[in-house]
């Protein structure tokens, strides 16, 4: 890990996505010690000012410091990214792995349910899940959490079912390892790496669909600040000032370019077929 770093550090793209997503990412971890006020906190007196020293992105529209917010804001964006991304890549890594590897009819059972998964449009699928469940931060990352696993599962399961054709895996076999082992210790850190550069490129989707459905009113509740909820501010004001969806703009612009250029950078340095050095 700490070799694909230091290449990552010599790559001037890799270098700056590194540098975007480590300062988005300490800002929303210390956005308690970092934000100058409360995201949450009224004053009315204050609002719908521009920039200034006190308010270094302006305010909204119940006086409310927007940059304390974006920072807040990030908790909830990174937050929705790794808990979704995380568990879909487990559970997708487990079921990807079961239908290479296991018996045809299990194969089928569970490429069937990755198919009627991603038949369903993701946003749609989000808006309908939403809609009958109730607006909550929870609903949106198991609607991540639903519609992610496929993409996970499908990369797993090709990989699964070249590496299970070789000599080594078939040696096991032959040896009477158990089916678990094979899995877990002679098949899994063979796939790990296409699934981290997929990873990396699913982060910023995924803040981006949160942020969509917190724009729509259907994502995280107000007051909790969330980098969708403030555009929505900023749309309904737009004629008053634009500050508002500039500030919620500019996070979910860095962090996608951020994890994109990390991405490429990973893509470049894990796979083989793809290093520049090759």
């Amino acid at each position: 890990m700490i070799d694909i770093l230091k290449r990552i550090t010599h790559e001037t793209l890799g270098l700056f996505g590194l540098i975007l997503v480590t300062i988005i990412t300490v800002c929303a971890v210390l956005a308690n010690v970092i934000a100058p006020y409360d995201p949450i906190a009224l004053n009315i007196v204050d609002r719908l000012q521009g920039p200034s020293a006190s308010h270094w992105l302006g305010t909204d529209q119940l006086g409310r410091d927007l940059f304390s917010r974006v920072l807040f804001g990030g908790q909830i964006a990174l937050k929705v990214a790794l808990v979704s991304i995380g568990a879909a890549l487990c559970i997708g890594v487990i079921l990807g792995m079961l239908a290479g590897f296991g018996p045809r009819w299990l194969d089928n059972i569970i490429m069937l349910f990755f198919d009627t998964i991603r038949s369903f449009p993701t946003v749609m699928f989000a808006l309908a899940t939403v809609a009958l469940v109730g607006p909550s931060l929870s609903t949106v990352i198991a609607v991540i959490i639903v519609t992610s696993i496929p993409n996970y599962g499908r990369v797993v399961r090709t990989q699964t079912l070249t590496i299970k054709s070789n000599q080594f895996v078939m040696a096991e076999r032959v040896m009477g390892v158990s089916t678990m082992r094979i899995l877990f210790v002679h098949i899994l850190p063979n796939v790990i790496g296409p699934l981290i550069i997929l990873a990396s490129m699913d982060i910023p989707t995924v803040i981006a669909l949160e942020a969509g459905l917190s724009f729509l009113g259907m994502g995280v509740k107000p007051p909790t600040p969330s980098w969708g909820s403030i555009l929505n501010d900023g749309y309904t004001l737009i004629r008053n000032t634009p500050w508002p969806i500039i500030a919620g703009s500019i996070p979910l612009v860095l962090i996608t370019l951020g994890f994109t250029f990390l991405g490429e950078s990973l893509r470049d340095l894990i796979d083989p077929k793809l290093r520049k050095s090759l």
